[in-house]
């Protein structure tokens, strides 16, 4: 498969200057996401996940002549999205790119009918197309999505949460994007409503060729879902590798050891599961050495003072840790 729509992102970072204060939100990662993948970004709240997401379309707020915002490459094929203009970013946006955001309460105009936000994106990107035609694909792209055509001239507060989620899919996929970055986008749904909507993007995925970059807490939903994972922690990747080598017998992360220990294995006979002791750290307040030192049950001197460089375990698997440990993930 040729490359012309392949995500590439070298080391990419991202501070916030404030009150005499910086927050180092992300720290020098790469990330590769071919044409066709699904690629699964996966760690705690406050890791980087979302800052990274909104630094492929450059909507990163507050930054500005305080802040940073650099990167080796950030391309989409041959597009250079770092160096690309305001101007060019908006056709990028929609066209080759799209983001279904996190929460869909608050992604909605509460004010305008859906079938209005819908056309909205349309029409921007496809000046030419008369009303009748705009009006078409959003019943369309509705019943893409398993919204009834009939549901189209309701306002967001008369729709389920999972309805709404859909209509984020529907705004998505309006122009037929080559990249979809999906920013967790089961939060606060049932489920049964999760499993629609992650088969939903799946299904469209492989019917429409798209690339889709999965961002969750959740090891389940990646274990099913994608074909390679990055694991980040305090705004670094510190393991990637394919879902198989993840997800297999072997050297991993503490942290990622940390994540599997916190999903419920239904047939292990366990009372409790085990918690990552300690919290996330502060971006404003990251530790000297390895990030995940103070919370790391196998941290050793030379854990608190140096920070790790990545071990090549294959040509996919890579590992941000001084001593990997040899785990046997629960099947």
């Amino acid at each position: 498969m040729d490359n012309e729509y392949t995500l590439k992102i070298k080391n990419l970072e991202v501070r916030y200057h404030s009150n005499n204060m910086t927050a180092y939100a992300v720290n020098g990662i790469d990330l590769e996401i071919k044409p066709g993948e699904e690629v699964g970004l996966v760690g705690e709240s406050g890791a980087g996940k979302t800052t990274t997401a909104l630094s492929i379309i450059k909507l990163l707020p507050n930054i500005g002549r305080n802040s940073v915002y650099s990167a080796d490459e950030l391309s989409f094929g041959n597009i250079d999205l770092y160096n690309a203009s305001e101007v060019e970013m908006q056709a990028i946006r929609g066209t080759m790119i799209s983001m279904i955001f996190q929460d869909p309460m608050t992604s909605l105009n509460p004010l305008m009918r859906i079938n209005l936000q819908i056309a909205e994106a349309i029409k921007v990107h496809n000046p030419d197309l008369s009303d009748g035609q705009i009006e078409e694909k959003v019943e369309h792209l509705l019943n893409l999505v398993g919204i009834p055509a009939n549901r189209k001239t309701s306002f967001p507060h008369e729709l389920s949460g999972g309805m709404k989620q859909r209509v984020l899919i529907a705004m998505a996929l309006s122009c037929k994007p080559k990249l979809i970055i999906a920013d967790e986008p089961t939060t606060a749904l049932d489920v049964t409503i999760q499993k629609q909507v992650l088969n939903l993007i799946n299904d469209l995925k492989d019917a429409l060729g798209t690339s889709v970059l999965l961002i969750t807490h959740d090891l389940g939903i990646v274990a099913e879902n994608c074909d390679r994972v990055n694991v980040m922690y305090a705004g670094e990747i510190v393991e990637s590798g394919t879902t198989e080598e993840i997800f297999s017998d072997g050297l991993h992360h503490p942290y990622t050891e940390g994540l599997f220990n916190s999903i419920p294995v239904m047939d292990a006979d366990s009372d409790r599961l085990i918690p990552i002791k300690g919290a996330t750290p502060s971006p404003y307040e990251l530790p000297k050495g390895c990030k995940f030192a103070p919370r790391c049950p196998y941290c050793q001197e030379k854990c608190l003072k140096e920070n790790p460089a990545i071990t090549s375990l294959s040509d996919d698997h890579n590992i941000k840790c001084h001593y990997p440990i040899n785990y046997i993930v629960n099947k």
